[in-house]
């Protein structure tokens, strides 16, 4: 969360003259702070600085853009509260504007921490980023840390399988993405679909939500998301209830959270502890309903990386 800092002085002011250039200069800065920070995510109120807390370095926490704003920021505030409360230093959680700047942000280290799906934690580490995932987030429902890809249509489609959808529109979420993309293209490829040439048209709506609502309003026939937000936004009757699920793949690992390997050893094992005793009732922060974390390593992700080979989808070597 972005902390205010509070300014006082003890000088007193003696002309109206000086008085008013205060008042002009105040509301300049205002208006530049209320510029440009939809990104952000900001505390109702001032926190306190404790002992504790003012002398350790915040940490800097980038997430996907997964959901609206809205929805996320509600997310995160929860989960900003419960961490610093656990670590004892100030937590900066600031939403990506895609995909690809959220793998920037760990490259250039301008973030300590972020939440990314698997595909992106793999291109992360494609152009350098110098990460290892510390845990992922246990899904409600299975009871397992990992999820499935689906492909979304209207109940009263005349689409019936993958084949079918040759000559309609889709939508995907982000080329890094993996259930908004890698697994469906995957499924796609063995049935020979190419969506360049065989699709009517197909878009990237760049979040779930927005796929979701694309479906909704008739933008396109079919969107690629993953069955833990269909199952969640359908309960809540956020999702079209005239529709129904016509693919779904494999299981695939949950979305990792990763640190900068530069990061105190200490601090690690602190993020760690945090997040596994992590209270019951707060939201995973990508929306789902979780329960709980556990542990991860970078060997759960292999087969995420071996069908980015098959797909030919691997840029540049690791580093």
């Amino acid at each position: 969360m972005k902390k205010f800092v509070y300014l006082s002085h003890n000088q007193s002011i003696k002309n109206h003259l000086f008085s008013q250039s205060i008042i002009m200069f105040l509301a300049v800065v205002m208006m530049l702070i209320n510029t440009g920070c939809s990104q952000k995510v900001f505390h109702p109120s001032p926190p306190t600085v404790n002992k504790t807390r003012k002398n350790l370095p915040y940490l800097k926490i980038g997430i996907l853009p997964l959901q609206n704003f809205q929805n996320q920021q509600r997310m995160i505030k929860q989960f900003d509260s419960y961490l610093e409360k656990s670590l004892g230093r100030t937590v900066d959680i600031q939403l990506a504007k895609n995909y690809d700047e959220a793998v920037n942000w760990l490259v250039e280290e301008k973030v300590d921490i972020a939440y990314l799906g698997p595909l992106t934690y793999l291109e992360a580490l494609d152009r350098g980023a110098k990460i290892e995932p510390l845990v992922a987030s246990i899904d409600k429902n299975t009871g397992q840390p990992w999820y499935r890809a689906c492909i979304i249509i209207k109940s009263d489609s005349s689409i019936h399988s993958l084949s079918d959808l040759k000559g309609r529109r889709v939508a995907f979420i982000d080329k890094l993405s993996t259930a908004g993309y890698l697994m469906p293209l995957a499924a796609f490829r063995k049935l020979n679909i190419d969506p360049n040439h065989d699709f009517k048209k197909f878009i990237y709506t760049g979040s779930h939500t927005k796929s979701m609502e694309a479906l909704e309003n008739g933008i396109v026939d079919a969107i690629a998301t993953h069955i833990p937000f269909y199952t969640k936004q359908k309960k809540m009757g956020k999702f079209p209830q005239n529709s129904r699920i016509l693919w779904e793949s494999d299981p695939m690992p949950q979305f990792p959270v990763v640190v900068l390997k530069k990061l105190p050893p200490e601090l690690i094992k602190q993020l760690k502890q945090a997040f596994i005793n992590t209270p019951d009732g707060i939201e995973d922060i990508n929306g789902t309903e979780s329960a709980g974390y556990t542990l991860v390593s970078a060997s759960d992700y292999e087969s995420i990386q071996q069908i980015r080979k098959d797909l030919n989808l691997i840029s540049s070597p690791s580093k």
